[in-house]
């Protein structure tokens, strides 16, 4: 279908190098590109799908996007209320989803929609819809504090009618797809910040050298050059959490609580360098003329995208056993 046969380390890899980009916009939407919105078809699509779909999104001729999140079900996946109803050889969906990365430009969805009446994690279905259908209303271009470089929309859907042959795998196992979509999608995410991590606190070591206050640079505090020393070993830690997961991913073993351990780890990590460097800048920190200042607004999402921190905790509890059983 176009790709080059490799395995989910070299994704890593990629994301690594992106993350030399000094926005974290434009990493964000090719992750949305290739680790998001095609995991699910490349796994259980139909090869008419792949030819339709994968094969341009692979070649870069089209944008797909993720229809997951809506304004009442964020990380609560399985609250979702966007329906698919069948009727004939078509579903017929109504609802509408919310903070679509690529949203206003996207060539087609891969949507989330309840299929069914039945149990909120048995009744959801991945579809693949094209988004120059009649009653998709790309209702807005959202304005955000980061990323201010990756447009995300809010959609709505209005009797938009769609194959049934566009369905994704099998009827009802959407959810499940989404889940094992996640793993992918959070370690690219954590790759992604590592380097601008490295860059910051080199850029902030850089500044704080050549900056003086009371006759002497910043640098030489001992508060200072310790805390950026603190700060660039939590970095590596992190860095040896995801090579462990994406080793053992590749190996075909379910990663699932290492992987949400290390977006938690990279959420709350990005805030914390961000931050803590940003004050060594002084008043530049608080201008937008310098790197850390985007980066602090760009990658305060980390806790948010993709599951939050609350929910990756959740998740690491029920991997522990620490909570109590239903």
């Amino acid at each position: 279908y176009g790709g080059m046969g490799l395995d989910f380390s070299y994704n890593i890899a990629v994301a690594e190098e992106l993350g030399n980009i000094r926005c974290a916009g434009v990493p964000m939407a090719i992750g949305v590109q290739v680790g998001m919105a095609t995991p699910a078809l490349t796994r259980f699509g139909s090869h008419e799908l792949k030819k339709q779909f994968l094969i341009p999104t692979i070649a870069g001729d089209f944008v797909a996007c993720l229809g997951i999140s809506e304004a009442g079900a964020g990380s609560d996946v399985a609250n979702i209320k966007t329906t698919a109803v069948r009727k004939g050889n078509e579903y017929i969906i109504n609802g509408g989803k919310m903070w679509i990365t690529s949203g206003t430009q996207a060539d087609w969805m891969c949507l989330l929609a309840n299929t069914s009446e039945g149990p909120p994690h048995r009744n959801k279905s991945l579809i693949c819809l094209p988004m120059n259908l009649p009653g998709i209303h790309v209702a807005r271009k959202i304005d955000k504090l980061g990323m201010r470089s990756s447009d995300t929309a809010q959609i709505f859907f209005e009797d938009v009618r769609v194959p049934c042959k566009n369905l994704i795998g099998e009827e009802g196992k959407g959810f499940t797809y989404q889940m094992l979509q996640f793993q992918e999608e959070r370690l690219w995410a954590v790759a992604t910040a590592l380097t601008s991590l490295e860059t910051i606190i080199q850029e902030t070591i850089d500044y704080a050298r050549q900056r003086e206050v009371f006759g002497q640079p910043v640098l030489h505090n001992q508060t200072v050059h310790f805390r950026l020393a603190e700060l660039a070993t939590e970095v590596e830690l992190l860095r040896s959490l995801l090579l462990r997961a994406v080793a053992l991913y590749v190996e075909g073993n379910d990663v699932t609580k290492f992987a949400s351990m290390a977006k938690l780890k990279a959420g709350r990590l990005t805030r914390e360098v961000t931050d803590s460097c940003l004050q060594f800048w002084g008043g530049m920190g608080f201008t937008s003329e310098v790197l850390v200042s985007r980066f602090y607004r760009d990658l305060r999402v980390m806790s948010i995208a993709g599951g939050t921190d609350e929910t990756m905790l959740s998740i690491i509890c029920k991997y522990m056993e620490v909570l109590p059983r239903k």
